[in-house]
Parts: C-alpha cells; structure tokens; sequence
C-alpha cells in the first residue's frame, strides 16, 4: 500500500480562501452584469423620454448661462424665419418654470407610451412633433410660438384616445390616469389666456388623435373572449344539430317479436 499523507492545514486554508476569492469575483461579475444588462434595458425602452427630457434641459442650459435669447428658433406663421421653429420650437422655453412643466409632462408621458407601446413612442414623438409645428405654423395667429406644450397634448391626447378604441383593461386603467393628471389640459386649446399658444396645444390635441387612430392596428391587440369571436360562434351554431348533439329517439318495441324469456322453444 501507497504512503498516506496527511494534508497541511495551512496549505488547505490557503486553498479555501484562495476559492472563496474566487467565488467572490464571480459572483460579482455577474451581480455588474445583471446591473449593466438591466441598465440597458432601461435606457432601450425608455432612452428616447429621457433624451428629449435631458436636452430640453441643455437648451434651457445654454441660453441661461451665456445670456442668449432662442425666441427667434420658434415659429412664426407663413414665413419662412419661422418655419425653422417647426422643429426647433419645442426647445424653446420662456422661463424655468415653463421648462419644468413640459419636460415633467414629457418624460411621465413618454414613459408611459413606452411601456406600453415600445415600439411606437419613437414614431409618434417625431410625427407628432413635426405635425404639430407645421399645423402652427400655417393655422396660427401672427406670433412667435414657442415651447414642447404642442409635444405634451399630443402624447397625452395619444394615450387617451389610444385606452379607449383598443378595449384593453390595462390601456383603459392608463387613459383614466391621463385624464386624472393632464385632464386640466383640456381648457388650454381655448383662446383664454393671449400669452398662451392656445393654438400649439390645439394642434397637438388633434395631433394625437389622429396617431392614435392610425396606429390602432399596432402595439397592445385588445383580448378577444369566446363570446365575441363570432366566426367560433357560428360554427358552434351550425354544428349543434351534428356532431355536438345527439337527437332523442323513442323506439317503440315490435309487438311481433316477443321477448325472449316467453318464446316459445321450437320443436
């Protein structure tokens, strides 16, 4: 028999914590993996929102500390100074507290149409943002329009109109959400307050009605119950007198027979 060796326990604690370590770095690099992939996933889904929120910001930013004036960015209607703001107007802001209330809107708004329309929100910032500027400049009155109010009506009329035609709970859960936060939005499309560009939210309301009815067909599909699809229903219909009933039938005994334990035995 082969000698046996006894094992150094000062050689086996050093193994022990040298796997330990081991263990350690493994098990943080993938708790930085999961954080990094998790992080990823938010900015795929949400990055959009929080872009447009964040350079909002920078605009507001740059005009402030080099004591610069973007009035002249926005729109002016029927000239052609002004139809630069078509695009440039939405990152326009008078004063902070202007800034606030749209970026605000923007990012809740547009991170609710990203959750539960990742694939359209993209479609519909941009559609409803150029839509929406152009509208103003042809339709509105005589006067620099400014500010991302136009973009805010828009998502919010989306989502609004977008709960109610698709007849989808959660959908419907969100438009009452929209209508219970931005609901006061509804008196900002009147000509009440002329320093107001009544005309932008206006624009932007029908905006995103009209998105809402055109991309119908994309995103959540509403739940269809046995009772509504009607195709299920009639065949259902048409089969019940074949395969799926069986029909009642009274059969009388032939008084000519008789049963068996009265016959006659036959000689």
């Amino acid at each position: 028999m082969g000698a046996y060796q006894i094992p150094n326990k000062e050689t086996t604690l050093a193994e022990t914590c040298k796997m330990d370590k081991l263990n350690t770095v493994s098990d943080s690099n993938e708790k930085t993996e999961t954080t990094h992939g998790s992080m990823r996933a938010l900015f795929a889904r949400y990055g959009w929102a929080i872009a447009v929120f964040l350079l909002l910001w920078l605009v507001k930013g740059i005009e402030t500390i080099w004591n610069l004036d973007f009035m002249r960015w926005g729109i002016y209607p029927l000239t052609a100074e002004g139809a630069l703001g078509i695009l440039l107007a939405p990152l326009i802001h008078s004063d902070f507290n202007h800034l606030v209330n749209n970026a605000f809107s923007i990012l809740v708004l547009g991170g609710l149409i990203s959750y539960f329309y990742p694939t359209l929100f993209l479609k519909v910032l941009v559609i409803g943002w150029i839509t929406t500027g152009f509208w103003v400049w042809v339709f509105a009155r005589d006067a620099w329009h400014i500010g991302a109010s136009g973009v805010v009506y828009s998502l919010a009329s989306f989502l609004f109109v977008s709960g109610l035609i698709r007849k989808n709970p959660h959908l419907l859960a969100v438009t009452l959400l929209v209508a219970f936060l931005y609901g006061g939005l509804t008196w900002g499309v009147f000509p009440v307050q002329q320093q107001i560009s009544w005309e932008s939210h206006l624009m932007g309301l029908i905006s995103g009605l009209v998105l809402a009815v055109f991309f119908r067909n994309q995103g959540p599909k509403p739940k269809v119950y046995l009772w509504e699809d009607e195709s299920d229903k009639d065949e259902l219909d048409n089969s019940s007198d074949s395969e799926y009933s069986v029909p009642f039938q009274i059969v009388e005994p032939d008084e000519s027979e008789e049963p068996d334990g009265l016959r006659k035995p036959k000689d």
